[in-house]
């Protein structure tokens, strides 16, 4: 849905070759988001080939699409914390000195 929102006009056959999916696939999912509302179908009105349609974003997938990147942060943020965790606990079993570990954490909670 990212790439449909930076590039309308992309064809499902570009849509496939940017995800690394076939095409009949890009096809497949592109209809579905139509299907679903998420998105529509609209000709190009200064585009000389008028068969060519631009897939567009619907409030309802705009919406959608902020759920999701606010699910995929989160579900991000979780795992950025274990494997912080992760990394503090290996680095005390081997011994390693905290100071750095201190400044990386005031370093952290200052970009969140």
């Amino acid at each position: 849905m990212r790439l449909i929102s930076e590039v309308p006009e992309m064809s499902s056959r570009q849509v496939a070759d940017a995800v690394g999916i076939s095409n009949g696939s890009a096809y497949y999912v592109l209809t579905a988001l139509v299907e679903k509302g998420l998105v529509k179908l609209e000709n190009f009105k200064k585009n000389p080939q008028k068969g060519r349609y631009a897939y567009l974003l619907t409030p309802k997938g705009i919406r959608e699409k902020s759920i999701l990147t606010h699910n995929f942060i989160e579900r991000k943020r979780e795992e950025y914390a274990i494997l912080r965790k992760e990394i503090e606990s290996l680095e005390e079993e081997a011994g390693i000195i905290a100071e750095d570990n201190l400044k990386t954490a005031y370093k952290d909670k200052q970009d969140i």
